[in-house]
């Protein structure tokens, strides 16, 4: 039985939302009471984080963060600034601090660019709130964490530990927030979602909660310039993360090219390559795979009837699917031949060997077959069975469905069938 994927979007972008208000309606009255010195203070982590919004990244998973407005939100969460009469400033006002900081800087790339994720925004807002709740608020052995800062000479080793792990937690909430609006976009599992996002942003959570730490333990000895001074390594891995997205766009180009190469010889139909590619990925989240192996399955359906260069005479219209067994195994062994022989795409090679194996392989015999292979039969066989004007979807799922068990896996023909009556849904009224 498949299970109803909820769209989490907008519950995500209302739970920013009222965190935002909130957190103004309870700071309204500390504001006042607030000196020019704590004003100064909070206005140039505001700035930071609004700057930091702007200087936005794209990650593996299509996610787009804002390192510097996430590790200066949890710097000023983390720190020890204190508000009137010394004492610790109220959380409340850290939030709404954070919360204007961050829909400033969305709002301007909004102006400027005209399109921007809100829900994105709304999740790094939830996130970025739970720090400064849990630091002012948490208590261990009857005092509030922050509080333990006070004994830093003799516990500096627990206030650096406590601060990684608020930090952490912030992180994972935002992350699974993230990962949740998502999982709604893209009709993937929630569960494979979230687990993706964790994996893929590891490495730059990490960095985001360490430097927040940083920032603040250093507040405590060199006060408000520990912000530009910590801030300036994550500014150097934004222009090294900048790049290394433009080499692999780069590199997708490129396979793009390369897949072109058998319509422009005249082997495969029109746009045939493409078609196949977003059908394999619309099933492939659908069934929650990761996005690094949603990369290697996007190459593969680039790149799967490559091995038809290699044939003196064309198959009409392309359609391996019409073609002997004896003729998609060449045709698959050719193409991971030449992929293969690049000496990068090993993963890629693979999966373009197996996309013609028959499913019964696995059920009958237990044989190895990537998961991308049998989406890639699917997909294309789907491509091919609707013909050139792309009017024949029943008789294609009909046929399908003829080899359900034994040429094609039932998952991936289920998984199929939902991302068609979805584009079907999508589609405006009165086209085919």
């Amino acid at each position: 039985m498949h299970i109803r994927r909820v769209d989490l979007t907008v519950p995500v972008v209302v739970a920013g939302l009222v965190t935002t208000l909130a957190a103004f309606w309870t700071a309204v009255d500390d504001v006042p009471h607030l000196g020019r010195g704590d004003l100064v203070h909070l206005s140039v982590f505001l700035v930071a984080i609004a700057l930091g919004e702007t200087a936005r990244l794209t990650i593996l998973t299509g996610r787009e963060t804002a390192p510097m407005s996430t590790a200066a939100a949890l710097g000023l969460s983390l720190s020890a600034v204190r508000g009137p009469g010394d004492e610790p400033m109220g959380a409340a006002v850290i939030v709404s601090t954070i919360c204007l900081g961050m829909v400033a800087g969305t709002v301007f790339l909004r102006v400027v660019n005209g399109s921007v994720r809100w829900a994105d925004t709304a999740a790094r807002i939830v996130g970025a709130a739970v720090a400064p709740l849990i630091y002012r608020y948490a208590t261990f052995d009857g005092r509030t964490l922050l509080s333990w800062q006070d004994t830093w000479d003799d516990q500096r080793w627990f206030v650096g530990v406590v601060m990684l792990l608020v930090g952490s937690v912030a992180m994972l909430v935002d992350l699974t927030l993230e990962a949740a609006v998502r999982a709604g976009r893209d009709h993937a599992p929630l569960v494979p979602a979230v687990l993706d996002e964790i994996r893929s942003a590891a490495g730059l959570a990490t960095a985001l909660v360490a430097s927040g730490a940083l920032i603040a333990l250093a507040e405590f000895a060199i006060g408000i310039a520990a912000l530009p001074l910590f801030l300036f390594p994550l500014v150097l891995t934004y222009f090294a993360v900048q790049r290394y997205a433009t080499i692999r766009m780069t590199y997708r180009q490129t396979i793009g090219a390369l897949s072109s190469l058998t319509e422009l010889a005249g082997y495969t139909g029109t746009n045939h390559a493409q078609r196949v590619t977003d059908t394999s990925v619309a099933v492939g989240r659908d069934l929650g795979m990761g996005q690094r192996e949603l990369t290697d399955l996007e190459y593969a359906a680039l790149l799967h009837d490559l091995g038809q260069i290699a044939l003196r005479e064309p198959i009409p219209h392309g359609a391996t699917v019409m073609a002997a067994p004896a003729d998609q195994q060449r045709i698959a062994h050719d193409g991971a031949e030449i992929v293969r022989s690049t000496g990068v795409l090993d993963n890629v090679a693979t999966i373009l060997e197996a996309q013609t194996t028959p499913y019964r392989q696995v059920r009958e015999f237990g044989q190895e077959l990537p998961m991308a292979s049998r989406i890639i039969k699917v997909a294309n066989a789907y491509d091919d069975l609707i013909g050139p004007e792309g009017t024949r979807d029943d008789r294609a799922m009909e046929r399908i469905h003829l080899g359900l068990g034994y040429e094609y896996d039932p998952r991936v023909v289920d998984s199929l069938s939902r991302v068609l009556e979805r584009r079907r849904r999508a589609a405006p009224s009165g086209s085919a």
